[in-house]
């Protein structure tokens, strides 16, 4: 402790001594007065440890350099034959939608995590567009549906789609047991390269997430273990972790790893989203309305609450608010957003 803080406590213990102050109610205020600074010390210890700024997608630390760069959008593929996926793990942001029966797929959002491998990619939907509207992205993915490709061309997407790209941009991964369609990888470093190429906006412009400076516990009901019912065989898991203050994720069961170095999926965050969902066509693809009002839960440190979200347009940001109308501030950490039909069944307990 520094010189000033000793000789505030000696100068301390001689006005109370002087106010013949009992000597225990002395020594407890003392006390109290030591253990604050002590605790501002420490705050802003952490402070200087912290390097960097936050990153908006996540409140997570980095270098300047890569918190300040564009964000970047993958589709990853999830059907069964398709496990596990390599990079997603390093996601930011994380997106599961429903798409044909009886499947969902990942859409991962990074900005300071640069995967080394990254797959298996797979093809857009509208809604997938609609959300990473608000991330201004580039966009990684394998084609897409005809209503998607029309999207990303009138909106002029910074696209990057591996039907039109050479096998040095992406490429069949042959250390992985997977069958076309299901086995298309690349990785962030050629991504960014290709970013290059194609004069694409280096810099990102879009409104991040609201974090607080350090973990902050919620009043709100238990939220210890979450079982999200896509379809009666899709179902994807949270299991809380106490010691570490974050959820395990599970699909269909089974703990869900990062293909590329076998870490379990974590995340500190939880946005359930209710959205009005439908199939449009006989192939059973679907239309899932992000765009207007609708319920919802945020989930943190084994609590959730009940919340709503709004979207103005297609272009414009989704806001999450709490019951009082206000926006809501996540925990710094990963962010898993589960977009759900307004009948699914969630199970939190």
């Amino acid at each position: 402790m520094k010189k000033t803080t000793l000789l505030f406590i000696i100068i301390l213990l001689f006005l109370l001594l002087s106010c013949k102050k009992d000597i225990t109610q002395v020594e407890d205020e003392i006390l109290k007065e030591t253990e604050k600074i002590s605790a501002e010390y420490t705050s802003n210890d952490k402070k200087k440890i912290q390097k960097g700024i936050p990153s908006p997608l996540s409140g997570i630390y980095a270098p300047e350099k890569k918190v300040k760069r564009r964000p970047v959008a993958v589709m990853f593929d999830n059907h069964p034959n398709a496990r596990w996926q390599s990079g997603l793990s390093q996601a930011e942001i994380v997106y599961e939608f429903l798409v044909e029966a009886p499947y969902t797929r990942y859409m991962g959002i990074f900005l300071i995590n640069d995967p080394e491998a990254i797959g298996p990619i797979r093809s857009s939907r509208p809604y997938f567009i609609t959300a990473l509207l608000e991330y201004d992205p580039i966009y990684v993915r394998v084609g897409g549906s005809p209503q998607a490709k029309q999207d990303i061309i009138k909106l002029n997407i910074a696209d990057i789609d591996g039907l039109s790209s050479s096998n040095e941009v992406f490429w069949e991964n042959k250390k992985v047991k997977k069958r076309s369609p299901h086995n298309t990888y690349t990785s962030m470093k050629v991504i960014r390269e290709v970013q290059g190429l194609k004069g694409y906006d280096l810099i990102g412009h879009y409104e991040g997430f609201k974090f607080n400076d350090e973990d902050v516990e919620l009043e709100g009901f238990v939220a210890n273990s979450i079982d999200i019912h896509y379809y009666n065989n899709n179902v994807t898991s949270y299991i809380y972790n106490s010691n570490e203050k974050l959820y395990y994720r599970k699909k269909d069961g089974v703990e869900h790893h990062d293909e590329l170095d076998n870490t379990p999926i974590k995340t500190k965050n939880i946005i359930i989203q209710e959205a009005k969902t439908s199939v449009i066509d006989k192939e059973g693809r679907l239309s899932i309305d992000l765009i207007g009002e609708g319920k919802g839960k945020y989930i943190t440190n084994g609590k959730g609450i009940d919340i709503k979200w709004s979207k103005e347009s297609r272009n414009s940001k989704t806001y999450y608010y709490d019951k009082n109308g206000e926006e809501i501030v996540l925990n710094p950490g990963i962010t898993w957003i589960q977009v759900v039909n307004t009948n699914t069944i969630i199970d939190i307990y």
